[in-house]
């Protein structure tokens, strides 16, 4: 097949047959990347912060006292479950997040390295899987999990 264009009655080459055919398509010079938006609620962001937050050893839990007691309670309630964005809270915008993360840690874990492990962590998760340039994880260690301390009464699971 060949194109006509209007400098030359010259075949086209196989590059300009598709470059035309593509000209009549609305958007066709436009990479897919850039035909539409995509929208990421706070609620994903949260969750896999949570998750890649508890993958770090030294984390046991995540929320500050008052919101693991409320959290225990409502596992207690028929029907009820944990939260698994406890003790995380983001801010997400177009194309930048910020995430506020509190942490129980266990006893004889060195807290700097483990919230350095955390905020790596996170990081890596939430850009990897969204796309989102991470501004900043602020994190704050509320309590600290004894050895000797029981576990709630949660059937015998663990959180982290």
């Amino acid at each position: 097949m060949s194109v006509s264009t209007p400098h030359s009655n010259t075949a086209a080459t196989p590059g300009e047959q598709e470059k035309a055919t593509r000209q009549g398509r609305r958007g066709a010079d436009i990479p897919a990347e850039n035909r539409g938006s995509t929208t990421i609620a706070d609620t994903v962001v949260a969750k896999i912060a949570s998750m890649a937050a508890r993958e770090v050893p030294e984390v046991y839990n995540l929320g500050a006292g008052v919101a693991r007691a409320f959290g225990a309670m409502r596992e207690r309630v028929p029907g009820g479950s944990s939260s698994i964005t406890q003790g995380v809270k983001v801010e997400v915008g177009e194309r930048q997040t910020a995430v506020d993360l509190d942490l129980v840690v266990h006893y004889g874990a060195a807290i700097a390295d483990t919230a350095a492990d955390v905020r790596t962590n996170v990081i890596t998760a939430i850009e990897r899987m969204t796309g989102l340039e991470v501004v900043e994880v602020n994190i704050a260690v509320d309590d600290v999990r004894l050895p000797d301390e029981e576990e709630p009464e949660q059937s015998g699971r663990r959180v982290a």
